[in-house]
């Protein structure tokens, strides 16, 4: 356990950007859940927009370090797959 004041600060903090980085975590996954629907439901230009609106939503959780960088741009990749064959059905 903590002994320090300062280690016991850094607790703290850490307790607190572990709540903000689910929240992010979570809002990402809301967003690829949003998209898998539209895809699934076959609606091309829903699916656009829920792309859009996900590959935003997951850059962002790049830039503030939730997800790794290659990991965010696996999943935009792998997103952008879908769009473009659901595109060509």
């Amino acid at each position: 356990m903590a002994n320090t004041p300062g280690a016991k600060k850094a607790v703290r903090k850490i307790e607190r950007r572990t709540e903000v980085n689910k929240a992010r975590r979570s809002r990402v996954r809301t967003y690829l859940r949003k998209f898998d629907e539209a895809v699934t439901a076959g609606d091309a230009t829903l699916a656009k927009a829920a792309f859009v609106e996900a590959e935003s939503e997951l850059m962002r959780a790049v830039s503030k370090g939730v997800v790794h960088k290659n990991t965010g741009s696996r999943k935009v990749s792998r997103l952008a797959a879908q769009l473009k064959k659901l595109a060509a059905a």
